[in-house]
């Protein structure tokens, strides 16, 4: 009996010296405050164009404002499942936006709050979660719209909270949003426009609306930064300001550009811990962060252990120096589906320099996706387009896209000179395409695996299955990468590769042919081939070669459109019928000539699709189709 009373007195003996431990010393809270779809260009503490945010701003004056800070992938699911995971998405299967199958996490890592949670803190998430990945071990000891920090079972427990602010949201530009037809505060003639947009009345009104939306998520940050000042938590508590990505004016989200990835970040830093942070209060940062390194960075100031197998690298707190992280350049960007719409462009910035490899050039940034196009500005700039009234920076978001784009961001923030093929930028070309090449190869990249793929061979494990194919996936990036060849090197190249046994290879083979334009056309019946693919979704990169040469008014070549229905026909899962009828979207509104040789989609094929691809997104498509152009 005595034993037994000893034995029990060493264990509660145990409990109690653990939960001391677990709140000795005191440990900071940790708050971050996202808002959504917006880039830092529109807010002044970052661009001399954007507009006043004074609670931010006192933020920045207590904290750091870092000025090179980067999503990963400019649309919300991408980027969430991004920070939640301290992961690049095309490493772990994440990088489709709103997925078909979310993936499993990686082996050996959990979202970064189960850490915490599992230190002692009180997790909370208000509301926006949006992830393409299975959550795995509790995260959240609350995720609602009622979350919040005050909740916490006591004073002495610290905590970490999410808050997402939604009001710069696309939506908020839409025409149906109850506030559409609110009085403006901004003036619109102040407002300076982008380049590349038209300067019309209704953009300028748009942009104007965008800078009072910024100005009332500054409001909604203050009142944040209220609420932990009247409880005495002001000074316990980092809190990290930041946009979720760029957006969500036309070509921000959606988009590589800097207006889609770069985003605002201020740090603030709590006077009661200045001393575990090597920052001076109210100074700024150049160098690189990632949103792989946030979830790295909330553990190391909250004194956690950062998982090995993570891709970020936390940038703030102890055992972190300053000039290391100052000393950071470099941010890779991707795009592949979002919503309804794929295409596979990668982009590497370094120092001053942008570079974005658009893999499948053919498809220009402004292919149709129904969400984009809700905005009465997005279809006034298309309007234009098709009217010819574009200025040829303002009409490139139309066009077919150049395979390689170099960007000096110094002399020309907003991409609109592309250097690629400029002779005294070509060393820098070079490296910045060799460099992207080995990150590509090294994740591998999962991107280069079509969706369709992905969700019946990798999702249970991505991880491994990338690295069980890597040199598949190198080969597949090798394929593409012929485009950028000329053509007399590239056509052996590109005519072994549409007749290779991996149906991947042919697929990216096809791509490759399709890049060249006219150019390719002496290997059409290499090509021809391919229309009667076993792989439909080998038979569409056929479709797309000759429905390109058509509309640069080679129309004696094949038909395609037969093996388009038939592909679209034989499609086995909602994914590969996306990718169908993405392929229907393309060559409806970009390929063919005018008149008879006009390239219209019979919506009568589209309606026998098999019940298995009337997914969303595939409806959305259908019914876009189905509509007269």
């Amino acid at each position: 009996m005595l034993l037994a009373i000893i034995v029990i007195h060493f264990l509660f003996s145990s409990v109690a010296l653990k939960t001391i431990n677990a709140s000795d010393p005191k440990r900071p809270n940790i708050v971050w405050i996202i808002s959504e779809d917006n880039s830092k260009h529109y807010l002044n503490h970052f661009d001399s164009t954007g507009t006043p945010t004074p609670a931010i701003e006192s933020l920045a004056r207590a904290g750091v404002t870092f000025d090179h800070a980067f999503s990963c992938s400019p649309v919300c699911s991408v980027a969430r499942t991004t920070l939640i995971t301290g992961c690049y998405a095309p490493r772990i299967g994440t990088a489709y936006h709103r997925a078909f199958e979310p993936a499993m996490m990686p082996a050996g890592i959990k979202m970064f709050p189960v850490y915490l949670r599992d230190s002692g803190y009180y997790t909370t998430n208000n509301s926006k979660k949006d992830y393409n990945v299975r959550p795995g071990p509790k995260v959240w000891d609350e995720s609602s719209r009622k979350a919040n920090w005050k909740n916490r079972p006591s004073d002495e427990t610290p905590f970490f909270h999410v808050q997402t602010i939604k009001t710069s949201h696309e939506s908020s530009l839409h025409p149906e949003h109850p506030d559409a037809d609110k009085p403006l505060v901004t003036d619109p003639a102040s407002i300076t426009l982008q380049p590349y947009f038209p300067d019309t009345p209704l953009m300028r009104k748009t942009v104007a609306r965008y800078h009072d939306l910024i100005t009332s998520v500054d409001q909604q940050v203050g009142d944040i930064i209220q609420d932990l000042k009247n409880a005495g938590e002001l000074e316990n508590t980092f809190v990290f300001y930041f946009g979720d990505h760029g957006g969500v004016l036309p070509r921000s989200k959606g988009y590589v550009f800097e207006s889609g990835l770069h985003v605002p970040l201020v740090i603030r830093i709590p006077a009661n811990f200045t001393d575990t942070v090597d920052r001076e209060r109210g100074s700024r940062v150049d160098g690189f962060v990632e949103f792989v390194d946030f979830g790295p960075t909330t553990l190391n100031l909250a004194g956690i252990e950062i998982p090995e197998r993570v891709d970020g690298k936390a940038f703030l707190g102890k055992q972190m120096v300053a000039s290391e992280v100052d000393q950071r350049d470099e941010a890779f960007g991707h795009a592949d589906r979002f919503d309804e719409k794929y295409d596979v462009v990668r982009s590497l910035r370094v120092g001053q320099w942008k570079y974005i490899r658009n893999f499948e050039p053919f498809y220009p940034n402004g292919m149709y996706s129904e969400y984009r196009y809700k905005m009465i500005a997005m279809q006034q700039w298309q309007s234009l387009h098709t009217q010819e009234k574009l200025t040829p920076i303002q009409d490139a978001f139309f066009q077919p896209k150049l395979p390689e784009a170099l960007y000096d961001l110094d002399a020309d923030p907003h991409e609109t000179v592309n250097l690629a093929n400029d002779p005294a930028h070509q060393q820098t070309l070079l490296r910045m395409r060799d460099r992207l090449n080995e990150r590509l190869v090294g994740m591998p990249d999962l991107g280069f695996v079509p969706e369709a793929y992905l969700v019946e061979d990798a999702m249970t494990d991505p991880v491994t299955f990338g690295r069980r194919n890597q040199d598949q996936i190198k080969r597949f990036i090798e394929t593409a990468n012929l485009q950028l060849l000329d053509w007399e090197d590239a056509k052996p190249k590109v005519i072994t590769a549409i007749y290779d046994q991996d149906p991947l290879v042919r697929l990216w083979g096809l791509v490759a042919a399709t890049s060249f334009g006219v150019e390719a056309k002496e290997i059409s019946k290499d090509v021809e081939k391919r229309l009667v693919d076993l792989e439909p979704l080998v038979v569409i990169r056929a479709v797309e070669y000759f429905a390109s040469l058509r509309s640069k008014s080679e129309t004696s070549l094949k038909d395609p459109l037969p093996f388009l229905y038939r592909s679209l026909q034989r499609s086995i899962s909602e994914p590969e019928a996306l990718r169908v009828l993405n392929t229907a979207v393309f060559v409806r509104d970009h390929c063919g000539t005018d008149g008879d040789d006009r390239l219209d989609i019979d919506p009568r094929q589209l309606q026998t699709l098999p019940e298995v691809g009337k997914s969303k997104w595939v409806k959305k498509r259908i019914a876009y189709l189905s509509r007269s152009r």
